[in-house]
């Protein structure tokens, strides 16, 4: 019956010409197979109670035939079994129709970004004809104006294939687009807060239900263009679809045990596993192919121009389970992912590079290669001399592929040490130290291959992941609250006895001028053996830690720390000496391997934050240490260093938070501060030389900052981007973004478009005094109005807890970091 609704559906009308009947032809299918499920599982009564229910809580319900029972009064009769049953059918409802929403959405980018690029190509052609546009106009509001109308579709808006024809009717001139390419950095962070509660379970079969719909267009395409009525491989596809379904009806949402922290990291990864690794290499490959339709002379970014770092497994604000050694597995088993990741390309590799000595030539540097391998493991040799002694290129990959192998060993003994595995012999010969090594040995296969006239894509994308993912594959970010940093800087002081008062009773200015001292010094202020309170010893040990992360797994594996709550100079001078108790911070040459991040949460440290970094500006030994201790030092000591380990140098990252400023003074006041903090920050900086990356701590709800990223970035204040930005992807809104292959892609694209318009072209709607003016006294007045509401009614904790789930809410599995960062109730 299912399939003759759809044959009945699709002989009407050729549902791949109209988006909107396509659209609500899956949607008619999807819930034909939800009743079918519930009347399978649940029994007829339950649908029928179903049915009742929307039918009286939708509009139509309420005004035409329907009995005049309230809908409350229907629920309220229900049993406390029934109400659960309905809960979660309503529930599978909803997400099986975000299923098709979403496949929908990642169908009609796909159309889109070809129709776009037949426009862009025919605009490529007009103007080589000399139609070129003589109007000179800048700005993107201008751009909107004048080139978005021209567009069939206002959604082509955020793609490469849109952007380029755009800019080069604007006039702008290549050698400005050079340079910004050639310094975009677009990072994306991961973080576990707020919660995805959605069970990794239940991802896998919302991602296996979108696969069997992208299967189902391509039969119906099929019967269609063959004119055939049916189909027996769309009817098999249906059928495998009620079978998902009724297999998620069984399954249960939620875990049944709290998340541990490796849980999240683990849930985390998955993303790269299943999308990223193999999206990140086509977003490169859309901005070259765009690059050259439009501006051919023009060189495009290197590969790592879009990075993706993570805060899961490194976030100790708030998270007392994150702990030294979560960490370390962490980055283990982000090693381990990416190393397995390789492996498998490896051996596609091994199929594909099949060329023998008898029909091609290779160079000499290959075989010098090959017998500094045998020499190294001749084991290999002797296994597979016989079987590729002709064929060169395997029997290389088979070497590379044991080196991976001997590293991943390694690394699992590093992880679980308690296990005992045997660690194979660690010599320079049989593993790899980092990802350049692994890297450097894919790119003489190619040199050797373009020699003789070959390209061969799947090394080209191993290639691009090397480089991209190394053997870390994603930086991982610290963060801890400032007042733990103050708390353990007062520990040590006190049971050293070395200030005359209390370092928690000094003034801002005594602070500074200590710690300004204590840094300037090589001799260490914290004992080995730390007779302190633990958290003190966990402030301490962290930064030992991360220091020992560098030294196994590079600098590359963590090099930011970010300070929540930063309210003075202080908080960050107090992180920089614990640094270099731990070595991460050299007083001699003014070098540092981890950069320091202020984060201006509340609407006052937004204020105060030009001023916070002015003052640090100002500080030799804080400004030496942007620059990789070399604008400071005379020309001969320069020569006695290597080049700053930080890249780039002279960069100042300051993250500013939208959730914490939204509750402390409303939405409009928040963004409002957040927009005027980030061109202060930009005019104080540029005098000093110094580069910023705005670090976005965005979230999924309007209340954190979210909503689309490409509206997001194109409001930024024109000269804060500069092709640079990192943005938080927070845990609830991954699945959404990232759980397809399209989806992401569109994402990324469209992340990369708005920074690389929004750095050219610039907002358009800076400085209009009236317009400022005006701002300021909403701003202030709507500060005024939500603080009186939610911090000077009394009694509105009460009713807040009274009227939402919250309580309720906090006692769910959903998630490894307490419900509240300290005891007790309050705002």
């Amino acid at each position: 019956m299912l399939l003759e609704s759809l044959q009945s559906t699709v002989e009407e009308v050729n549902i791949f010409s109209t988006s909107d009947l396509f659209l609500r032809q899956r949607l008619e299918l999807v819930e034909s197979l939800w009743e079918s499920v519930l009347k399978a599982e649940c029994g007829l009564e339950l649908v029928d109670l179903l049915k009742k229910l929307r039918k009286i809580s939708s509009p139509e319900g309420q005004v035409t035939h329907q009995p005049k029972t309230s809908i409350n009064e229907l629920i309220e009769e229900l049993e406390l079994n029934e109400a659960i049953r309905a809960t979660r059918a309503f529930a599978l409802y909803f997400q099986l129709i975000n299923i098709v929403e979403q496949h929908y959405e990642q169908r009609d980018q796909q159309l889109n970004r070809r129709s776009t690029y037949q426009e862009s190509e025919k605009a490529r052609e007009n103007y080589q004809k000399g139609e070129k546009s003589t109007n000179g106009l800048v700005g993107a509001d201008l751009l909107e104006k004048a080139l978005v109308g021209e567009t069939k579709s206002q959604e082509k808006g955020g793609t490469f294939h849109w952007l380029f024809p755009q800019l080069k009717r604007l006039n702008v001139p290549p050698q400005q687009i050079q340079r910004l390419l050639e310094q975009l950095d677009i990072r994306l962070v991961f973080t576990a807060h707020p919660t995805e509660i959605v069970r990794h379970t239940i991802r896998l079969k919302q991602r296996r239900i979108a696969t069997l719909l992208r299967r189902l267009d391509q039969a119906e395409e099929a019967f269609r263009g063959m004119g055939l009525s049916s189909s027996w491989e769309a009817e098999s596809i249906i059928e495998q679809l009620n079978e998902e379904i009724r297999l998620w009806w069984r399954t249960d949402e939620l875990h049944q045990f709290k998340p541990s922290v490796l849980d999240e990291v683990d849930y985390t990864l998955h993303y790269f596993d299943e999308v990223l690794c193999s999206a990140l290499p086509q977003l490169s490959q859309r901005l070259q192919q765009a690059l050259q339709a439009n501006f051919p002379r023009i060189k495009p970014p290197h590969n790592t121009f879009c990075r993706f770092g993570s805060w899961v497994g490194g976030d100790r604000d708030g998270n007392p389970f994150v702990t030294t050694d979560v960490t370390w597995r962490t980055a283990c088993y982000q090693r381990n992912l990416i190393l397995e990741k390789y492996l498998a390309a490896v051996e596609d590799l091994t199929e594909i590079l099949s060329s023998s000595l008898h029909w091609s030539n290779v160079s000499q540097d290959l075989l010098d290669s090959l017998e500094r391998d045998r020499v190294a493991m001749p084991e290999i040799y002797d296994q597979l001399a016989i079987r590729y002694r002709q064929e060169p290129y395997r029997l290389k990959l088979a070497y590379i592929q044991k080196r991976l192998e001997h590293t991943r060993d390694r690394n699992n003994h590093l992880a679980n040490p308690e296990q005992g595995q045997v660690l194979v012999e660690e010599t320079p010969e049989n593993i790899y130290h980092s990802g350049v090594e692994f890297e450097a040995e894919l790119q003489l296969i190619k040199r050797n291959l373009e020699e003789t006239g070959l390209k061969c894509q799947a090394l080209e994308n191993l290639i691009f992941q090397a480089q991209m993912f190394g053997f870390t594959l994603t930086q991982l970010d610290f963060r801890q609250e400032s007042s733990r940093h103050s708390e353990t800087i007062q520990t040590i002081a006190s049971y050293l006895n070395i200030l005359p008062t209390p370092y928690e009773e000094l003034s801002e200015a005594e602070k500074v001028n200590w710690l300004v001292g204590e840094l300037q010094t090589r001799r260490p202020l914290i004992p080995m053996e730390m007779p302190f309170d633990e958290k003190t010893i966990e402030t301490v040990e962290t930064m030992r830690m991360l220091r020992h992360l560098q030294q196994e797994f590079g600098i590359e594996i963590c090099q930011t720390y970010i300070i929540s709550m930063t309210n003075d100079v202080s908080d960050v001078l107090e992180v920089l000496l614990l640094a270099k108790e731990a070595g991460l911070y050299d007083p001699g040459t003014s070098t540092t391997t981890i950069r320091i991040v202020p984060l201006f949460e509340t609407v006052d440290d937004l204020k105060r934050a030009p001023e916070i970094m002015e003052a640090l500006f100002k500080l030799p030994l804080y400004r030496a240490a942007l620059a990789g201790g070399y604008d400071y030092l005379d020309e001969d000591k320069k020569e006695q260093l290597p080049p700053p380990q930080l890249q780039p140098a002279n960069l100042q990252e300051i993250m500013v938070g939208y959730s914490d400023s939204n509750k402390d003074s409303g939405f409009l006041s928040s963004n409002w501060e957040i927009h005027k903090a980030q061109k202060s920050l930009q005019k104080i900086a540029e005098p000093h030389n110094l580069a910023l990356r705005l670090f976005h701590g965005r979230g999924g709800s309007v209340g954190r900052g979210g909503g689309p990223a490409y509206a997001a970035i194109l409001a930024q204040p024109t000269g804060t981007i500069n092709g640079r930005i990192k943005i938080t992807e927070q845990g609830e809104v991954l699945a959404s973004k990232y759980s397809l292959p399209e989806l992401a892609l569109y994402n990324l694209e469209t992340a990369t478009t708005a920074v690389i318009q929004g750095s050219l072209l610039g907002s358009g709607f800076d400085d209009i005094d009236p317009w400022n003016g005006i701002m300021e006294e909403l701003a202030s007045s709507a500060r005024k109005a939500y603080r009186s509401l939610i911090y000077e009614q009394p009694d509105f904790l009460d009713f807040f807890l009274s009227v939402t789930p919250i309580p309720e809410i906090s006692q769910l599995q959903i998630s490894s970091r307490p419900a509240r960062r300290k005891s007790g109730k309050k705002i």
